[in-house]
């Protein structure tokens, strides 16, 4: 399924939308389109390069939201960073680590968990930092909003195009 970034008239960015939904705001005038993917949708009469980002014509005030905790959401605030050894690696290779375990009240939140890789997670164990003569890079906390969001979906929409475009 295509996805497509919805920008404000201010070109902050609000959420992702179906390609379908993004159709009907270009039809409506609502949005302009910033940049295009070269792939079409077809009709018996027209023909529709699909948008990858499109801006709205109006100023809209955002509804901001409590940013949700998910593993994700972690990785995204970590920057997808080891917080102890600070190693950067892809989602499928970290893993998050309660600083203060579990087994010793550590409750499973903002402020208690971090990105870890494989390794520091392993020699970390069943320990505090101190314990484990371990430090996290940066002290969780709870982030009010996730400004890498909108880099690593324009980036991942990125990756569809060809090499020779993105340079």
């Amino acid at each position: 399924m295509e996805q497509v970034l919805l920008l404000n008239a201010t070109y902050e960015p609000l959420q992702v939308i179906t390609w379908q939904r993004a159709i009907r705001l270009v039809t409506l005038g609502r949005v302009e389109v910033v940049e295009e993917t070269d792939r079409e949708v077809r009709s018996f009469s027209l023909v529709v390069k699909l948008p990858a980002i499109v801006r709205l014509l109006r100023m809209i005030r955002p509804r901001w939201h409590a940013v949700k905790f998910s593993r994700a959401n972690v990785y995204l605030r970590d920057n997808f960073r080891c917080q102890y050894c600070g190693v950067t690696a892809e989602a499928a290779e970290l893993n998050m680590d309660h600083v203060v375990p579990r087994t010793m009240g550590g409750a499973t939140s903002w402020e208690n968990i971090v990105t870890c890789c494989v390794p520091c997670n392993r020699r970390k164990g069943n320990r505090t930092p101190e314990l484990a003569g371990m430090r996290p890079w940066a002290v969780p906390v709870k982030p009010t909003t996730l400004p890498g969001i909108s880099v690593e979906i324009y980036r991942r929409m990125k990756k569809d195009v060809p090499e020779e475009v993105n340079s």
